[in-house]
């Protein structure tokens, strides 16, 4: 791209020779120096100009890279810009201390000494300075001469870009030589760098004088727009501002009034400028012209902009600062440069960005002062004229207004402590932006007041007034006005004296997040206690045994019924309390009637928690009833005190609920600031900025409350009837059995009515009752899912024999879905579906359209070839010719529809009886025969009279075709031609055409040419005789028609020449046929479409053969009938950008990894054997038969980008994302192009019409920016990383791709390096990066999570109205990128009140077709991704954003915090706040599946466990939350559901399930060795309780994965067929997706229980790596220990238990159905890892982990050795989330290890050798054996420390020896006290549970216990149970890796779908290379 400029005056030089250069007067130091350099020989070589020190890259890369482009034509010049580099370098660091600087300049001056004498030599002028001035002026006329063309080739315009570069170094270095190299001239480089205008970097608006001449400064819009900017009449001089230059426009004036940087100007003045280029385009165009619409559109800026700003004024009760004139040209200019001003702050603010409120604080000061300034105001206060509190240097905003919050921001980050600390003791994001929620934020002053309270970070007794408590003593002293104290505070006037109070910390603001699970109740305490409620109403109905709804009036049943409100006033006593406990660290910041507020509420709760009890005991039984005088349902109504009472109560619910039904009302009264209002709302939730408003309107409220009524509905229903009533007569025979004889020592003999029994048996229903919403909404989901898939046409075109059929529908659906509209077409665009279209022949208005197609067609299916998906065969077939006919309305179908067409109708034809239009009908029955038939009929008619010249021949040709065609018309071609020689005549065209294709291939000898030429002669002659003595009834009259001629002699003698068989042979010099054809691309294509035509055979009907190509255009088909808006024009369409944020990830494969077997096999041979059909259409297309010829052939790079293109790299994405930009190119071609251009096709005209191709690329640049944040750009340059060639290849390749990235350098202050950091923008010019801005930090970005900050940093490169996140391993489409605008449009529909701010896209999961694993992880990702969003948007309307390639209204975010949230910990999943933060601040989210994005997911199961688990942290930290806590109390009652079981809800339900579990098997094990169960059946007769079925039968549910593979089978079966669907689904479950789900079902809940109690979230990098490798058990033991096998362990020991000492009566059929769902549980938690692991039976590879396993666990650990290596590091590691838990989190902990003391407390009392004693001493005896036991493994241990080493033997008969006395010991009980075999095995049941709940409670106190001798024994016992569990794991793997069937057997169900593609997967995990 050209980069012109005006050439600058000449530069008048003295002629004074100048020899050499100099850095300073003739007598310097440096000056001497130099002379005394020894000269050496010349060296040629470039210098590097790449890795450079940081410090100086900035300033002096330039001149050594043009040094390096000129040296070989002007070494002088080469060598005057290296030196003037060091010159430089020498004034920036004189005493070379920063990192790499004395290196650098030393080899420099080397280089410098090695040149000078050559160089001098080689001078073509005197002097160096006439050298430059030679130099300079031959490239400045260059750029005159050229300069002002656009319509430049690639080589001629890099060559201009070139000369621009050179021609502006040159000027800098001869200006610094003209003026004196001394010091000053080289400090003043800055300036004059600005005065050289040859070359000035841009990003896509060249600004400068000479970008005029560029396609996209000419576009009237673009022009528009600048001349707004650049209005800068009215403005104040220049010279207050110290400027000596009028400004050059508005944003020039705002730098210099407010101190902003350089490169955050040149920033927001291109992002001002284009935004307003795009508003001006679309806004209503009037003949009265453009300054209308300018105003306009800086109007509908101003309201997007401002919106939140004058909310938070409205909110505060402040009047905002935007303050415009009255006329409309200044208030123009006014309403620009308040919009530059926030722009200017908002590009400034760094990490600030995530502080919305911060900023409008900012802007509300500086607009102020802008305002005055612009005014000439003076100060009510200082009697002065209002200037800037910060105005001066050019990083003056940063420095006094950035820097002092970053600093606050910075140092709150720092008390996080990596996650460990909690979250109430420092202030993350939220908490420092909250504090601009209130009026005391005003106290900060303007210039800011650094001692305020807010700066303070240290914490300090809280008992000192705060500052702003001293505000209102300081203003009930002074009794001024708000107007005054107003005035006070925004300038600042208030000082320390009158405040009288000294800064401390805040404290948490308006939230605490405390690690509870009360949180969870807290958050949706309406819903809990609504459960509760129900419950207890439930419970009240089963025990009156109620059997229909009706019977609940009656008068005793509605007054148990209503007790329920007494529960419900208890549950409001606990939330009171909860609430107070919960913000008690926030009561600093807490208003003082928001501290009443909460102590009124508790107090009436307190008061009904107890009048209401007092009342129902006082009246009940005692009511007053009043019977109706005519016959109702209700029969008679009745009341007592109490029902008074709770009438009374219910009044706040009451009024809530009409509020519910008039939604604009209450979003009405939420918002207003009328005092009425605020009075009413009082007494609801805390008044805040954020989630007010939030309600939808009418229509959508109506949908999700009818959603929910159903599924609550059935919920209780079902719980009713088979949980809850089944249980009450259960109940009741266990109250009434007295149980006398317990079987073990009861502690609490004297309970009465046996409450441990009716809890152990209530319990599990309880939990089941609490989950099974969940359960119930999956299967509404479902259900409501599938149907608005249906209506809206998902999955209507399915299969290849689906889209053959309707193939011809597209080009109609393509015109109203994709082609803008003309006026005329407004009635039909809205039709949508699949309706009949006459395709054969257009209308006038889809004429045109019909080319558009074909073109954009054609298109996708070369993007299909480029990408490998097809090869060139299927690429012919698929392809539509494009000719002049399309233009009429005709289109020839791509080959593969027509596949047989033709043979079929031959063979129809052949053997045909009967009349012609018989045969006419069947054939036209089939539309696609007979286009076939024509086309071939054409075609071959066309062919003939190209390639017949001879005039005889041509007459003969033309004879048999009028006779062929009259016969069809008289309809008698049956009768005039015999059909059965058709096959004959078919054989014979396809020789003809088969040598016409082999004549065109290539330049061939004359030899075989004539060759060709005879045996083409030939043909011809065979198929004449074929067709006039075989076929034609009446050949003669050829022949008749050839004698009857009248000619010459000559041509008598020709003719009796032609009847012999020489027909079509040449006749001296002239020639009968054209051959070789004429060298035309159309003929050959149609030659070779005829072929095809001719040949092609069923083959052609599964055309693609690729799966991904034939998915890809299935859904394209289908999403042309999906309901999308209608497509703009590119010019009128909304532009967006695209940010990738990416930090070390691959970008592509280098050549070493990809042929590196280290791991397991190379990625190359991973690639050929999973892809085998890409990577031979890869080889076809680079004209190669195997690797070995790619790499002789050189073809490296492409061999790096095929392989990199297939996993998730960096460079897949850019090239997905960057089709975006050439959809549009395309679409903007077809908006603008005429009929003969699109036939001339898209490319051809691209590289021949230069101005339309430059007019393409400005209206891309203009509407698609695509910016990726690669943080470690900088650091990887400097480096020499690899990486950072990888990206600048990648810059280079997509010219329009700009990479952004921190810098962090050191900067020499007073002679001592300074850490800086900086934010660059950087794009390739000529195969370098060049940097465009420069953006100076406040400090380092990163103060928050990763991925957040690295997107904040970037995203004010970015432009456009709308921004699309995509993540580093997502993939995009051409044939998607085609609907972007139609996406676009949605944010001009309203959906609901609002229209959308967020819009939600469909994703496909690309990483499933290998693995099972894979698979079902694909399946699993794809039911939520579709279906599970699809029901969140609509109707439940509560969809929020979660990672995925979500499309972000961009101003609306940038002015309410980003994109997502950035706090440390607390937004671990930072995408899913993004959302959550849109919703409270009233934006709308919605969801689209008619275009989709590629997503990769992980494919091993440790990849899928750390991501499982990485999400698991994130809905942990989502728990404790401020916006969970919000949302759940600002929605109304059903959206809040929606959100519950949506959210947190899913993990919370999945957690309860497993704690069901347990409660049930606790509980069975209590009556079981209590001897309760024994008595209750047979006194009570209760056997099984059907309730407990029910029970575990739902938690299955949850843990064989149907939660999610519901919806999944039915999203398949919409999209593929409900057969289909149900295949995959049993073939999932033989391939054991049970065991999946159920392991991650245990990942999930153990990783979001632990987190919520003890911390400990973290990102956790999953790796993205494409081969599939084996696991070793130790990692899967680290991996898996705690949240698995130790669980997995104690749900088999209960089982083993309960199974020996149960007394039931049941079958064991009905135990082990009961049951089954626990053991497989307990199984799957124990193998699943080792199932799942690729060759995990290989007896090679098992005896290899054994030696590593014990390895691993003896090792010892210590300071630097990673928890792989050792096992004491890993168990250390492990217990990491314990270090940061409270106080109240390990006592929970140390209560929840209590349980595995039961085992043993009932054991010992089961033991034969007890003989049936239930006294309290034989449990103490137990303690003793333990006791034993542990000093044993402590004498071993010591044993071990103490001989193992040098003695050996000694410790071999210590062990020994203690063998022995436990066996003497175990034989002498056994016959004295009758110890059996039996026991020994209860003992171990009991003993180790005890074990292990005593390591827990140790690691638990560790803090108390640490350094003592009791941790040292609890490591070693603790590695001594890990040693155990490894043995009892590996001891089965290790007896199956025996058997050689079971090794193929995991083979195959571990990678079926590999097999049945027919991929060879056992060489890949043979780790084998390809020979």
């Amino acid at each position: 791209m050209s980069h012109e400029i005006v050439p600058v005056d000449p530069i008048d030089v003295p002629s004074t020779s100048y020899s050499r250069p100099i850095l300073g007067r003739e007598d310097s130091p440096e000056r001497q120096f130099m002379r005394s350099l020894t000269f050496r020989e010349h060296v040629s070589e470039p210098f590097d100009s790449e890795r450079l020190p940081a410090t100086l890259a900035s300033e002096i890369q330039r001149f050594l890279r043009i040094a390096n482009l000129v040296e070989s034509e002007e070494s002088r010049i080469a060598y005057l810009c290296r030196f003037h580099a060091f010159e430089i370098a020498h004034h920036m660091d004189r005493n070379s201390t920063g990192r790499g600087v004395r290196q650098f300049k030393t080899s420099l001056l080397q280089r410098l000494e090695q040149d000078e004498e050559f160089t001098v030599r080689r001078r073509k002028e005197k002097s160096d300075v006439r050298e430059l001035k030679r130099v300079y002026h031959a490239y400045k006329e260059y750029i005159i001469r050229h300069g002002a063309a656009f319509n430049l080739d690639p080589s001629q315009r890099e060559k201009l870009i070139n000369a621009r570069r050179i021609a502006s170094v040159l000027y800098e270095v001869l200006k610094t030589v003209t003026s004196g190299a001394g010091p000053q001239a080289i400090a003043d480089r800055d300036s004059i760098r600005a005065k050289s205008e040859f070359y000035v970097p841009y990003n896509i608006l060249p600004l400068d004088r000479g970008g005029v001449h560029q396609a996209i400064m000419h576009l009237p819009e673009i022009k528009a727009a600048i001349a707004i900017v650049r209005n800068t009449r009215g403005l104040p001089p220049p010279e207050e501002f110290q400027r000596r230059q009028p400004f050059v426009d508005l944003f020039e004036f705002l730098q210099y009034a407010f101190g902003f940087q350089n490169g955050n100007v040149a920033n927001q003045r291109e992002h001002m400028i284009l935004l307003l280029s795009n508003t001006i385009i679309r806004q209503p165009q009037k003949q009265s012209s453009a300054p209308k619409s300018g105003d306009e559109a800086v109007d509908a800026l101003m309201k997007k902009f401002f919106k939140n700003y004058t909310r938070w004024c409205k909110f505060l009760g402040r009047k905002n600062n935007i303050r415009l004139p009255y006329v409309k040209q200044e208030a123009l200019q006014y309403k620009t440069l308040y919009i530059g001003l926030y722009l200017l702050i908002w590009g400034e603010a760094s990490n600030l960005r995530f502080m919305p409120e911060c900023l409008c604080y900012i802007f509300h000061q500086m607009a102020y002062e802008l305002h005055g300034v612009l005014t000439s105001d003076v100060s009510m206060i200082t009697g002065e004229k209002v200037e800037p509190a910060y105005g001066g240097g050019h990083e003056s905003f940063l420095l006094n207004v950035v820097t002092p919050i970053y600093r606050v921001v910075e140092k709150e980050a720092e008390k996080n402590k990596n996650g460990t600390a909690d979250h109430s003791t420092w202030r993350n994001f939220d908490d420092l932006n909250e504090f601009f929620w209130s009026l005391e934020c005003f106290e900060i002053g303007w210039p800011m007041r650094l001692d305020h309270d807010f700066f303070c970070v240290e914490s300090s007794d809280t008992s000192k007034p705060g500052r702003w408590r001293g505000m209102l003593r300081f203003r009930k002293q002074t009794k001024k006005t708000d107007e005054e104290m107003e005035e006070d505070e925004e300038l600042g006037e208030l000082t320390e004296e009158q405040t009288k109070s000294t800064p401390r910390w805040l404290g948490k603001t308006n939230f605490v997040e405390t690690r509870s699970f009360w949180q969870i109740f807290r958050s949706f305490d309406r819903m809990w206690s609504f459960f509760v409620l129900s419950l207890q109403a439930l419970i009240i109905m089963a025990c009156h045994d109620v059997g229909s709804p009706f019977q609940m009036f009656n008068a005793n049943i509605f007054e148990d019924v209503m007790s329920i409100f007494i529960t419900s006033a208890i549950i409001k006593l606990i939330k009171g309390i909860l609430d107070i406990i919960f913000k008690w660290k926030a009561r600093n910041t807490m208003p003082n009637n928001e501290k009443k507020k909460q102590m009124v509420k508790l107090g009436f709760a307190a008061m009904w928690t107890i009048i209401l009890p007092v009342l129902y005991a006082h009246s009940r039984r005692k009511y007053t009833c009043y019977f109706t005088n005519y016959k109702t349902w209700l029969g008679e109504w009745c009341f007592s005190p109490y029902m008074v009472a709770v009438t009374i109560y219910m009044t706040g619910s009451a009024m809530e609920l009409v509020l519910f039904f008039v939604p604009a009302i209450t979003k009405y009264i939420e918002t207003s600031n009328h005092r009425i209002f605020k009075t009413l709302s009082w007494w609801g939730e805390s008044r805040l900025y954020v989630g007010r408003g939030m309600q939808e309107t009418q229509l959508s409220q109506f949908k999700y409350t009818l959603f929910w009524f159903l599924v609550l509905l059935t919920k209780f229903a079902f719980s009713y009837a088979f949980e809850i009533k089944p249980l009450i007569e259960p109940t009741r025979l266990i109250m009434k059995v007295g149980v006398r004889n317990y079987e073990w020592h009861e502690l609490f003999p004297q309970v009465k009515s046996n409450a441990a029994a009716i809890v152990a048996v209530w319990a599990p229903i309880m939990v089941v009752y609490f989950m099974d919403t969940q359960i119930w909404y999956s299967v509404f989901c479902t259900i409501f899912g599938g149907l608005y898939g249906v209506l809206h046409h998902l999955g209507e075109i399915r299969t290849l024999g689906m889209l053959r059929g309707r193939f011809h529908t597209l080009p109609s659906a393509f015109n109203a879905s994709l082609i803008p509209h003309s006026t005329k077409d407004e009635k039909m665009r809205k039709q949508r579906g699949f309706f009949p279209f006459n395709l054969g022949r257009g209308s006038d208005g889809q004429k045109n359209s019909m080319a558009k197609f074909v073109l954009v067609w054609n298109q996708v299916i070369n993007s299909f070839r480029t990408e490998d998906l097809i090869s060139n065969k299927e690429l012919d077939l698929m392809t539509m010719p494009m000719s002049s006919e399309v233009l009429s309305g005709i289109i020839r179908w791509p080959i593969f529809l027509l596949a047989n067409k033709f043979s079929t109708a031959l063979s129809i034809a052949k053997d045909f009886s009967g009349k012609d239009e018989a045969l006419y009908r069947r054939i036209r029955r089939d539309e696609y025969m007979y286009y076939a038939v024509k086309e071939c009929y054409e075609s071959l008619k066309y062919i003939l009279q190209i390639l017949v010249v001879g005039d005889l021949e041509k007459r003969v040709i033309s004879g048999i075709i009028n006779e062929i065609e009259e016969s069809i018309r008289q309809s008698s071609l049956l009768e005039e031609f015999k059909m059965k020689e058709l096959p004959a005549l078919h054989a014979k065209c396809i020789e003809l055409v088969q040598l016409l294709v082999e004549g065109s291939e290539e330049q061939l000898p004359i030899q075989k040419i004539e060759e060709q030429h005879s045996k083409l002669v030939k043909a011809l002659q065979d198929i004449f005789e074929l067709v006039t003595n075989d076929m034609m009834v009446h050949g003669d009259r050829i022949l008749d028609l050839l004698e009857s001629r009248e000619g010459t002699e000559e041509e008598t003698e020709i003719f009796m020449r032609v009847i012999e068989p020489q027909l079509f042979e040449s006749y001296g010099e002239r020639r009968c046929i054209h051959f070789p054809l004429p060298d035309s691309a159309s003929l050959s294509e149609q030659i070779q479409r005829f072929l095809l035509l001719l040949t092609v055979k069923d083959s052609a009907m599964d055309i693609p053969e690729n799966l991904d190509a034939r998915r890809r255009i299935s859904f394209f088909a289908t999403s042309l009938f999906m309901d999308m808006p209608d497509a703009p024009k590119v010019r009128n369409m909304m532009s967006f950008s695209v940010l990738t944020p990416h930090y070390q990830e691959d970008i592509n494969y280098s050549t070493k990894e990809l042929h590196s077997t280290q791991s397991s096999v190379s990625i190359i041979f991973y690639m050929q054997k999973i892809f085998p059909d890409e990577w031979k259409n890869f080889l076809e297309r680079m004209g190669c038969e195997n690797l070995d010829a790619l790499k002789r052939e050189g073809k490296e790079e492409e061999l790096r980008s095929w392989a990199s293109f297939r996993g998730q790299t960096l460079s897949r994405t850019v090239r997905g994302m960057m089709y975006c930009r050439e959809a549009l190119k395309l679409q903007a071609f077809l908006d603008m192009a005429d009929d003969e251009d699109i036939l001339e096709g898209y490319d051809d005209v691209e590289r021949s019409n230069r101005p339309l191709a430059a007019q393409l690329d400005a209206l891309a640049d203009m509407k698609f920016t695509y910016v990726v944040s690669c943080q470690m750009f900088g650091s990887q340059k400097s480096t020499g990383d690899s990486h950072a060639q990888d990206i600048l290849d990648l810059m280079i390749k997509y010219p329009s791709l700009r990479v952004a990235y921190v810098e962090e350098r050191e900067e020499i202050v007073s002679d001592v390096p300074k850490k800086v950091y900086y934010s660059i923008l950087v794009k390739a010019v000529n195969g370098f990066d060049q940097e465009i801005y420069r953006i100076k930090l406040p400090g380092p970005p990163n103060i928050g999570e990763g991925k957040p900050e690295n997107q904040n940093h970037a995203i004010v490169f970015t432009r456009g109205e709308a921004l699309q996140t995509i993540d580093m391993n997502q993939d995009h489409y051409l044939e998607e990128a085609f609907k972007m605008r139609n996406l676009l449009q949605e944010f001009l529909r309203t959906r609901g009140r609002r229209p959308p701010t967020i819009l939600g896209l469909r994703e496909h999961i690309f990483t499933g077709s290998v693995s099972s694993l894979a698979w079902f992880m694909s399946y699993q990702e794809t039911s939520f991704v579709t279906i599970g969003q699809r029901l969140l948007a609509n109707p439940l309307r509560v969809r929020f954003h979660y990672g995925h390639p979500d499309v972000f209204d961009r101003i609306f975010h940038i002015t309410r915090g980003g994109i997502s949230k950035a706090s440390r910990t607390i937004n671990l999943s930072e995408d899913v706040f993004g959302g959550y933060n849109t919703t409270l601040r009233r934006g709308c989210i919605t969801y689209n599946e008619y275009l989709q994005v590629g997503k990769g997911r992980d494919v091993g199961l440790n990849q899928i466990s750390k991501f499982e688990a990485k999400v698991a942290n994130g809905n942990s930290e989502q728990t404790i939350s401020r916006d969970i806590y919000r949302l759940g109390q600002r929605f109304d009652f059903f959206r809040m559901l929606s959100c519950y079981f949506t959210t947190i809800g899913f993990y919370f339900s999945s957690l309860i399930s497993v704690i069901g579990i347990y409660i049930y098997l606790y509980g069975q094990l209590y009556l079981v060795l209590s001897g309760l169960q024994k008595t209750l059946i047979a006194e009570a007769k209760v056997k099984n309780i059907q309730s407990l079925e029910t029970a575990l039968a739902s938690q299955s549910f949850i843990q064989l994965g149907l939660l999610t593979g519901l919806p999944m089978v039915m999203e398949i079966g919409l999209e593929k067929g409900f057969l289909i669907a149900f295949q995959d689904f049993i073939l999932m479950q033989l391939q054991l997706a049970a065991f999946f789900f159920t392991f991650s079902l245990g990942t999930k809940t153990h990783y979001f229980g632990r987190t919520i109690l003890h911390g400990g979230a973290k990102y956790r990098p999953t790796g993205r790596k494409v081969v599939v490798f084996h696991a070793n058990f130790s990692e899967n033991y680290r991996l898996y220990s705690r949240s698995h096998f130790i669980k997995g362990f104690e749900l088999f020991i209960l089982l083993v238990v309960y199974e020996l000492f149960k007394h039931t009566s049941q079958s064991n059929m009905a135990y082990s159905f009961i049951t089954f769902s626990v053991w497989f549980m307990s199984l799957t938690w124990l193998c699943a890892p080792f199932l799942f692991n690729p060759s995990g039976f290989t007896w090679e590879i098992i005896v290899g982990d054994w030696r590593d396993w014990n390895r691993w666990i003896k090792e010892q650990g210590g300071i630097g050795i990673q928890q792989d290596k050792s096992w004491q590091s890993w168990w250390n590691d492990e217990q990491a989330h314990l270090r940061g838990s409270g106080v109240g989190a390990r006592c929970l902990e140390i209560i929840l290890s209590l349980r595995f003391f039961v085992y043993q407390y009932g054991l010992v009392y089961h033991l034969d050798i007890t003989q049936s004693n239930t006294n309290i001493i034989v449990y103490a005896l137990s303690w003793v054996v333990i006791l034993a036991t542990f000093l044993t493994v402590k004498a071993v241990d010591l044993g071990r420390q103490l001989f193992s080493t040098r003695k050996h033997l000694v410790f071999r008969f210590f062990k020994v020896f203690v063998f022995v006395s436990i066996l003497t010991v175990i034989i002498t009980l056994s016959n004295i006290c009758h110890l059996s075999i039996k026991d020994l095995i209860v003992s171990c049941l009991a003993f180790l549970p005890t074990g292990w709940g005593l390591i827990l409670i140790a690691q638990a106190v560790r803090p108390k216990i640490e350094g003592t001798s009791l941790w040292e024994f609890t490591q070693v016992l603790a590695r001594a149970y890990d040693y155990g569990m490894g043995v009892v794991l590996f001891t089965p793997m290790a007896i199956l890796a025996w058997l050689p069937i079971i090794s193929a057997f995991q083979t195959r169900f571990l990678f079926n779908e590999a097999f049945n593609r027919r991929l060879h997967i056992q060489p890949i995990l043979a780790g084998k290379k390809k020979k």
